[in-house]
């Protein structure tokens, strides 16, 4: 950060996240290094920070921008319900699963972009009512039961490894590094952190707000369908209850590695590590014996607490 001096400023905060997440890795291996330190336990939380990971990139756009989006969760169930019905069809190529689950996650996405940016509700409200309906229409679909009988190939989409290393991870690299190029080397990205930090400023500039933010909120949805068929893949099953919960999580994610609630202001590899975090701290919770009640709470503090560190910086900066 420069200040109005001319001066480069160390944001501490952007460090802080990198300093707490090597801490608590530190302290979890000296604590139970059998349990926690075995490659198989980390190679679980890679796995678990990947599809976190993926949906946080579609949150990191939308918050920067200014927005938020509550029906992720849902959208994963609804995406994972389909894509498993197409993978249900023998001799069916996998990619169509996979396009099914994406484009229902833009459609969804589409639906919140254009509710905010065209019909002027409020994200909270609208991605709330998508929440609610999706889910429920995620029920209707699969007719309240899992969907099961899946091929080979679409759990393999998963549950494979390059050299050791889980497939899941290459595919959260590579939408991190995507996400990344988008957001500090195109214009795209430069005017999505434009309206998150004043949208009026951006339509005085020539910003087309509108379709912005529709793309913005067609990217969340994608990304929510892709982390929905990744989570369909790795059950083996189209659950309608699939993704509760997770829309909190990625949100967590995003505004610990730094992202302002506010929008306007955020580095996207703080996501990254926010996701780490957080599936580090779960799976050290859950070595630790914490019932996963318990867990809720330490999250809903955690969240709480970078919410208010975010505001004032904010308050200091002013």
């Amino acid at each position: 950060m420069i200040n109005k001096n001319g001066k480069r400023i160390i944001n501490y905060r952007e460090f802080g996240i990198f300093i707490a997440f090597f801490a608590l890795v530190i302290i979890l291996m000296i604590i139970s290094p059998n349990a926690f330190a075995r490659p198989r336990n980390l190679i679980n939380i890679l796995k678990q920070a990947s599809i976190n990971g993926i949906l946080s990139c579609g949150m990191m756009f939308v918050i920067i921008s200014g927005g938020i989006d509550l029906s992720a969760g849902s959208t994963i169930a609804l995406s994972g319900v389909v894509a498993a019905y197409c993978a249900q069809v023998q001799g069916l190529p996998v990619i169509v699963p996979v396009l099914a689950a994406i484009a229902v996650g833009a459609i969804v996405g589409a639906v919140n972009g254009f509710g905010v940016a065209y019909a002027g509700l409020p994200p909270f409200i609208i991605t709330l009512a998508t929440m609610t309906a999706i889910r429920g229409l995620a029920l209707i679909v699969s007719g309240g039961s899992p969907v099961y009988g899946l091929t080979k190939e679409f759990e393999e989409l998963t549950n494979t490894f390059i050299s050791g290393f889980p497939v899941l991870a290459v595919y959260f690299i590579i939408i991190v590094l995507i996400s990344g190029f988008i957001l500090t080397k195109t214009v795209f990205g430069r005017r999505i952190y434009a309206i998150g930090g004043s949208e009026l400023t951006a339509k005085v500039s020539g910003i087309n707000v509108k379709r912005m933010k529709l793309l913005v909120y067609t990217i969340c949805g994608s990304l929510a369908g892709i982390a929905g068929l990744l989570v369909a893949s790795r059950t083996v099953q189209g659950s309608p209850t699939a993704g509760d919960g997770y829309e909190m999580d990625a949100i967590a994610a995003v505004v610990i590695g730094g992202i302002s609630m506010s929008g306007g202001y955020g580095k996207w590899y703080g996501t990254i590590v926010g996701a780490l975090l957080l599936a580090v701290i779960s799976n050290g919770l859950d070595i630790l014996g914490v019932s996963s009640n318990y867990q809720k709470i330490i999250k809903g503090v955690i969240i709480a607490a970078a919410v208010y560190t975010d505001l004032r910086g904010k308050a200091k900066q002013e």
